[in-house]
């Protein structure tokens, strides 16, 4: 898409910083320069602030990408696009079938309103929950392995859904620190959510993250 479009050798491509280290890839494979925009804090999409921060004269280009079923700010940053004249593309993370949504949706209200000690995902139109992320409090990637190691003890199936800064990966780096991303890396967690859990099992996650969130102070 983005060759088709006409973006060129040495042309600078916005890109997020958290996740996604495909997207970048593929603007050094034109011979394009990925330039790391920082994230929403609540819905881990590219921030149109941070976007609006980093276009130079030589940007062309800012791909955006929809975050664990969040939609991205798709209309401020087409509206940042337009008055620097740049190429915007939009585009979803591979996504749960139609059928499964509304059931993840019903177990992410359920955890909602049940969960503590952790922060829960901020609730957003359209949200599919394809992941069901929180944030650990605590020291951040201490507390926040820690915690997930205790989960796992615990028969839940938790994962580090981003292990690391895109521009922190092979072939990938740059010089640069985004605290948002650095914060989002450091603290996120993605609990199961299966169309086909039973409640039980969402009941036991729910007994076995308050045991432990209680435990985790904020650091200050």
């Amino acid at each position: 898409m983005l060759r088709s479009a006409g973006v060129r050798a040495g042309d600078e491509v916005v890109v997020p910083a958290y996740g996604n280290a495909e997207v970048a890839h593929a603007v050094a494979q034109l011979g394009a320069v990925p330039v790391y925009a920082d994230v929403d804090a609540e819905s881990y999409c590219l921030d149109p602030a941070a976007v609006a921060d980093v276009v130079t004269s030589r940007t062309a280009a800012v791909v955006a990408i929809h975050r664990f079923g969040r939609q991205a700010d798709a209309g401020w940053i087409r509206e940042i696009g337009q008055r620097h004249g740049l190429l915007v593309l939009v585009e979803d993370e591979p996504g749960a079938r139609p059928e499964g949504v509304e059931r993840r949706r019903a177990l992410a209200t359920y955890l909602d309103g049940r969960l503590n000690g952790v922060g829960t995902p901020v609730p957003a139109a359209g949200h599919t929950y394809e992941q069901y992320v929180v944030r650990v409090p605590g020291n951040g990637r201490p507390d926040r392995d820690a915690f997930a190691r205790a989960l796992r003890g615990k028969g839940v199936a938790c994962t580090v859904p981003v292990q690391a800064p895109v521009y922190r990966m092979p072939g990938l780096r740059r010089d640069v620190f985004l605290p948002q991303t650095e914060r989002a890396v450091d603290e996120t967690l993605a609990l199961p959510l299966r169309v086909d859990m039973q409640r039980r099992d969402v009941q036991k996650m729910v007994h076995a993250c308050n045991a432990l969130g209680g435990l985790l102070e904020p650091a200050f």
